[in-house]
């Protein structure tokens, strides 16, 4: 079992610095935050590739895929191209997609919307395709997005989708909020399940909520899952969506991703 991080609970660090912590901590690999402003992908390879780190997958910046305006639903298509040339140019990692973080509420209709992003989506999955890219539709909770948060309506847009180089991303973050059993949610996602995040129910790190990570490592087991666990950990503090919080928040964030290897790495040889 190979181990990530995002990079970007480390904030605004300089890439290079964030990666030589996480091979002092001893992880494989990351994943990239896709800040196409921050590095080119040969900057970004050079950088990972002198650490002796992978890239795992990349994740979106916060673009629009559902917006009834669109032109904003074509900024966010542009974005997701460039970041899929960006992807190619890397090496192909996966390339994770979901809506804009923070929009908890329709703007026009359900309806509507969720009509929009499921075009919006596939014409991203095909690009992606043609570019021999597989993309990992994020499932994420009802405080992030008002769209897709549960993995039963992630495997729905699969289905209407009909593209074979897209798959789910399940974060046990986020599914301690929104599934009834996370552990049985990763059983029926089953071969469309391609990404794991794990931090624990608080977002902090592997032990340090009350998530059954022992059922839900059970469950990878179970389903054959072959890829990365990304550690997706924030120190605690004010405004969920930023990583930088109190002094010293950096520090709580590599504590908590060394306690989170140490589990996986224990329990995953049980």
């Amino acid at each position: 079992m190979k181990f990530g991080v995002c990079t970007w609970t480390f904030g605004n660090q300089p890439l290079d610095k964030t990666a030589a912590v996480l091979v002092e901590i001893g992880i494989d690999g990351v994943e990239l935050l896709g800040d196409l402003n921050l590095y080119s992908a040969q900057e970004a390879a050079q950088i990972l590739g002198d650490h002796g780190l992978k890239v795992f997958s990349l994740t979106p910046g916060d673009v629009d895929i559902s917006h009834p305006d669109a032109a904003v639903r074509q900024t966010a298509v542009d974005y997701y191209r460039q970041l899929i040339d960006f992807a190619a140019e890397l090496g192909q990692p996966m390339v994770s997609c979901h809506g804009l973080v923070g929009r908890i509420a329709p703007i026009s209709s359900m309806a509507e919307e969720n009509g929009r992003l499921l075009e919006v989506v596939h014409e991203i999955g095909e690009y992606a395709q043609q570019n021999s890219i597989n993309l990992v539709f994020e499932v994420l909770n009802r405080y992030e997005t008002h769209q897709i948060n549960t993995h039963i309506e992630a495997i729905a847009l699969l289905e209407r989708l009909n593209l074979s180089n897209v798959g789910v991303l399940l974060d046990a973050y986020h599914m301690n909020i929104e599934e009834a059993d996370p552990a049985e949610a990763i059983k029926t996602t089953g071969k469309h399940l391609w990404l794991y995040h794990a931090a624990d129910s608080n977002r902090a790190g592997v032990g340090y909520g009350h998530t059954d990570f022992a059922a839900q490592l059970d469950a990878l087991n179970t389903i054959g899952y072959n890829g990365p666990v990304i550690f997706e950990c924030t120190a605690p503090g004010p405004n969920p969506f930023t990583p930088e919080k109190q002094n010293g928040w950096r520090d709580i964030l590599k504590t908590y991703i060394q306690d989170s290897l140490v589990w996986f790495q224990e329990h995953a040889t049980d």
